[in-house]
This record gives C-alpha cells, sequence and structure tokens, in this order.
C-alpha cells in the first residue's frame, strides 16, 4: 500500500481535542517510522472552537495558543493545517486575520510548513458561497501569512452549495477561477518556499492580529495606504506587505508579497524597496527587472504581486 503511487498521505482526523493528543502521538509516530516518506495528516480547529471542542481553558487567544502548543509538542506532526471559514451572509467574521497569524507564529517556532482550508461554499443559511474575487482573496492572504498549501471546503458534498463541482460532477464557477488561482498560488509557493516568513503587515484596516507597518519597513508603500476604520462585519480593505528573507537569525528582507484586501474594487499601490526592484509574473514564473526602487501595482480584487530586490 504504502508505495502505490495514488498514495499521498494519510488522513487521520479532523478536528480533534487536545485530550485526544497523546493517542494521536502514537499512531504519528508508528506511521512515520513505518512509512516515513508520507505524511499523517490531521487538520485543526479554528479560533472560534469552543473550550470543550479544543479541551483547553481560557480565553480564545490563550486557548488556542495552548492547542498550537500541545499538537505540536505531543503529536510532533510534520506539517500544521487548520480551517477557518469566515464568509457569513451578515459579512466577513472578524478573526480569519487572526488564526492566520496565530497559525504562522506558531508554524515558525516549529519549523514547520502549514496549510490553510478555505471556504468555497455555504452547509447553512448564516454562510455565503464566495465568489471568484473573494477566492483569490483567501488564496493570496494565505500566501502572504507565509503558508505552502491550500485546500478548499467543500469539492463536492450533499447538503453544500456552491463548491468545486455540483452532484452531477459538473465544474461550478469557482472551478474555472481556481483553476488559475491554483497555478498562481503553485508559482508563489514555490517561490516563497526557500524563503522565511519575517513579518506581515497590515495598512487601511487593521483586523485582530493584524500588525501595523513600522516606519522604518525596508519595503513600504509610496504613497502611504490611509488609515481606516475596521468595523466587523463589513469587509477588511486595505493592503497586506508580507515581508520575506532568507532562512537564517538575522535574515535580511529580499522580497514582499503584496495584497489588495478589498475583493470588490481594484487597487493601484506604489511600493518602494530599499534597491531596484524585480516583479514576478506567475503566469510565465519569470522575473522583471525594473529600473527603479519604487513601482506601481496594479492589483485586481482580492489579488496580488511578488516583487523582490534586484540580484
Amino acid at each position: 500500500m504504502k508505495q502505490h503511487r495514488a498514495l499521498y498521505s494519510y488522513f487521520i482526523t479532523d478536528e480533534p481535542s487536545a485530550t485526544n493528543f497523546p493517542a494521536l502521538g502514537k499512531l504519528v509516530a508508528y506511521l512515520r517510522q513505518k512509512d516515513p516518506a508520507h505524511l499523517a495528516y490531521i487538520n485543526l480547529f479554528p479560533t472560534y472552537a469552543s473550550n470543550e471542542q479544543l479541551g483547553n481553558p481560557g480565553e480564545k487567544v490563550t486557548a488556542y495558543q495552548a492547542h498550537l502548543r500541545q499538537f505540536l509538542e505531543v503529536v510532533k506532526p510534520s506539517m500544521l493545517s487548520y480551517d477557518h471559514y469566515q464568509l457569513t451572509t451578515n459579512g466577513d467574521s472578524p478573526d480569519y486575520f487572526l488564526n492566520l497569524s496565530l497559525v504562522r507564529r506558531a508554524s515558525l517556532d516549529a519549523g514547520l510548513p502549514f496549510l490553510n482550508i478555505v471556504q468555497a461554499a455555504t452547509w447553512t443559511s448564516s454562510m455565503r458561497v464566495p465568489h471568484s474575487d473573494e477566492m483569490r482573496f483567501l488564496a493570496y492572504t494565505t500566501l502572504a501569512y507565509g503558508a505552502q498549501g491550500i485546500s478548499y471546503y467543500v469539492y463536492c458534498y450533499p447538503g453544500h452549495t456552491g463548491g468545486i463541482a455540483d452532484p452531477g460532477g459538473s465544474p461550478t464557477p469557482l472551478y474555472d477561477t481556481l483553476t488559475t488561482v491554483n497555478r498562481q498560488f503553485v508559482a508563489l509557493a514555490r517561490e516563497l518556499q526557500r524563503l522565511k516568513s519575517l513579518a506581515v503587515y497590515h495598512v487601511g484596516m487593521i483586523p485582530p492580529g493584524g500588525e501595523t507597518l513600522p516606519k522604518n519597513a525596508s519595503f513600504f508603500f509610496d504613497p502611504p495606504v490611509h488609515a481606516m476604520d475596521f468595523r466587523p462585519p463589513e469587509r477588511c480593505r486595505g493592503a497586506i506587505l508580507s515581508i520575506f528573507g532568507a532562512p537564517a537569525k538575522r535574515a535580511k528582507p529580499v522580497c514582499a508579497l503584496v495584497v489588495n484586501l478589498d475583493y470588490q474594487s481594484e487597487q493601484v499601490l506604489g511600493i518602494r524597496g530599499p534597491g531596484r526592484l524585480e516583479v514576478f509574473d506567475p503566469a510565465t514564473r519569470r522575473w522583471t527587472l525594473c529600473e527603479h526602487r519604487r513601482l506601481e501595482l496594479r492589483l485586481g480584487p482580492g489579488g496580488g504581486n511578488l516583487v523582490r530586490l534586484h540580484r
């Protein structure tokens, strides 16, 4: 079985309580010994899980940080994975970026990659079916926080509307969007894979978990993006400037991923770096040199661009 070419990983369980971690740790260790070439896959709860579901006491952030820490220490996984579904019929729930920031920090501390499962359907009257630009927003914000993987809930399942295919197997409108977005995600993730996520900065609206761009940042917006109040459940607007560098203790910033957080409108953003810049085209997977330290990026709704210092 372990040599079958269709085997990608072993699905163990979804959203376990911390009370299950000791047993899961034994199973993961067993599979790692018997088949080190394949991942033992476990997906974790989001921040809006209850204390009872998590198996951890305390307020939301404290309980969730403890949950992540115990999972890493007891289960010893090869990857972090979690899900967070934010797109409701009444607007956007506010903790999407908080969840990303907590998982990003745990991932960096453990030296492990992480995967984000995002919403592609509705299964209840309180949630909405994402549109194409919202799917792009989910993919690019996931990349901005340093994730190396993304998955979508749900491809196709009874009682769900939307998804990637309908019950008869025909592609939905999101399928066509994701054929492009997924290729962009892979191209960008490969460029960033050898680098380390150094910082993730928000401008415009600052959501829970978001960090403001410091005045001495090596990459910055020119002109600056004006500040806006964040009032959930309205959508979070503004931009992300995510900094990456070589995986060293004192890594210097070499790349910046710029993401338009407004999934309803295009933005033109000026970005300036500490030297001449190159911009990446995920379609061709090629870098183009710009002759200046500043360039303008025309970002579609929810879209992004990767830039780097000229080598």
